[in-house]
């Protein structure tokens, strides 16, 4: 096997990796490697931004991931979706993008990460961002990273929910991104001129041509090499079979919540007595990699309208189909603009609280989640999920062999905390489209429906059809205390030359999607990588 040498390697071209790609070479002194297990973001459903749709089904581009059975959730098991392709489930998300709230950064301080209040983190965002409205204190503009609004500027569902909403006392918010989280409005996302603005395209675009970055597609890594306690490489498969690739600096991961726990496994870094049955050699034992994972469980909200204005409608209409095509080419506004969900909000389920708990997400189009068919009648879903989950779950490698999926145990709704949230949060939900403002334009509730009355029937409902935002995180914590397998410069503990930089770093998952924290962390860490290398 030939070796290949480089400053540094990075596992996985997703949301942060593709950061850390761009950053790390961008001065040309540090040869880099890029790895990423999918193939080119060409396929078109990747750029227009209502193709998440059918991105989110299609295995060429998707890890397809599935849980094992969750015991609260009737032991469904739910369907966790990862990107597998360039710039990573940024390709294939609902392209929102929320940052979370100040408090949620602070509090990672507070737990002993050092550097990441939100003070600390704020110039990342805005760095890189190219906010649609210009930059001011809470935003950068001129960033590799489109952030915009909603093409179409209003939308007759979400006029009902924001009247609905605010006629119940909720504040109007035109940017969730801002001063403050709390309120209602519409949805900002990562889309450029009509088309997605993935990682792949906002930070790998800036990296075109870069001699000293090499990028290579459908080859997964199998695993990390060390000498000692140093990693010192990966192996991966290439189109020519297993190769093998060595960092003289150090190797850093971003395969994501999933699989950056199971690639540490897998190649020796984990729990002792887990490794022993799996039959890997032990490099260090941290029993905390894999543990402490979490996510965002969603309740889904379905209502019948009395005119035809929803998705559904577009969709089943062969002439309204061809409008659509048609104000897309020439406008780049209309339904295939759409973000997943295009208003929202971020509320209180309790007055005595301090900040927001609940989320709000509205879908001008309704489905059955499991299919991605839209239903035949017109409709629309309003979901509502628990922002901060108390419930913990794990992602552990189930085999020494990288290809095996890792078995995934998220415990939805195993902390009664979560059970009294959804709860919470099902009925705000109910009660806002209940309302006269949006009664003008319901028919009917749809799902769960009328005969969905008291609690005991609300949390049937939630345990038989609740599923993820699939926003997996924790499984990689940094941390100062002894359990926390990373500390706050990404590093994992016991081992040298090797850090994680993901989603799976969070100590605790931010209020909101993921997605822009998760750029945020690929930002940090290039400037860490680069500060050590001084």
């Amino acid at each position: 096997m030939a070796t290949e040498e480089f400053d540094y390697i990075v596992v996985g071209a997703g949301s942060a990796g593709c950061v850390l790609a761009d950053r790390l070479s961008a001065d040309g002194r540090h040869r880099v490697l890029l790895l990423e297990a999918g193939g080119r973001d060409r396929n078109i459903w990747i750029h227009v931004p209502l193709g998440y749709g059918k991105t989110m089904f299609n295995r060429d581009v998707n890890w397809m991931f599935e849980t094992q059975e969750v015991p609260a959730l009737n032991n469904r098991r739910v369907k966790q979706p990862r990107g597998r392709v360039l710039g990573g489930t940024s390709s294939i998300n609902g392209l929102l993008y929320v940052r979370g709230q100040r408090e949620d950064y602070d509090e990672w301080r507070d737990l002993g990460c050092s550097g990441w209040s939100y003070a600390d983190l704020l110039p990342y965002f805005k760095r890189s961002e190219d906010q649609q409205r210009g930059a001011d204190p809470w935003h950068g503009a001129g960033g590799p990273l489109a952030v915009s609004d909603f093409p179409d500027g209003t939308h007759p569902i979400a006029e009902a929910f924001l009247a609905a909403a605010t006629g119940m006392g909720m504040p109007r918010n035109p940017d969730f991104n801002g001063a403050v989280q709390e309120g209602v409005g519409y949805y900002q996302g990562t889309v450029r001129n009509g088309l997605r603005c993935s990682t792949s395209t906002a930070f790998l675009g800036n990296a075109k041509g870069r001699g000293n970055l090499a990028v290579r597609t459908r080859a997964p890594a199998r695993r990390i090499v060390f000498e000692g306690k140093r990693a010192v490489g990966v192996t991966y498969r290439g189109a020519d079979g297993i190769a093998n690739a060595r960092a003289r600096r150090e190797v850093i991961l971003s395969a994501g919540a999933i699989q950056s726990p199971q690639l540490l496994e897998v190649s020796g870094v984990g729990s002792g007595e887990l490794l022993a049955r799996l039959g890997v050699p032990l490099v260090h034992d941290s029993p905390g990699i894999g543990e402490n994972l979490h996510d965002h469980l969603q309740s889904r909200l379905i209502y019948r309208t009395r005119d035809k204005i929803t998705l559904n409608d577009v969709l089943q209409s062969y002439p309204r189909q061809a409008g659509m095509v048609l104000h897309y080419l020439l406008a780049r506004k209309g339904p295939l603009t759409w973000l997943a969900a295009i208003a929202g909000g971020f509320v209180r389920s309790d007055s005595a609280l301090t900040r927001p708990d609940i989320q709000f997400q509205l879908y001008p189009y309704s489905s059955d989640r499991v299919d991605p068919k839209l239903h035949p009648f017109s409709a629309f879903t309003l979901t509502v999920c628990n922002l901060r989950p108390e419930a913990r779950g794990s992602v552990h490698a189930i085999s020494p062999d990288f290809d095996v999926a890792p078995a995934i145990q998220p415990n939805y709704l195993d902390h009664p905390a979560d059970v009294a949230s959804m709860l919470a949060a099902v009925k705000l939900g109910r009660a806002v489209v209940h309302s006269s403002a949006m009664q003008a334009i319901v028919e009917s509730e749809q799902t769960p429906g009328p005969d969905c009355k008291s609690d005991q029937d609300i949390l049937a409902f939630v345990r038989d059809k609740a599923f993820c935002v699939y926003h997996p995180v924790g499984s990689c914590r940094m941390g100062a205390d002894a359990a926390a397998p990373l500390d706050a410069e990404l590093r994992v503990k016991g081992v040298e030359a090797l850090r994680v930089a993901d989603a799976s770093v969070m100590p605790r998952i931010c209020s909101g999607n993921t997605n822009a924290a998760a750029i945020m962390i690929g930002e940090k860490a290039a400037d860490m990588i680069l500060k050590a290398a001084e």
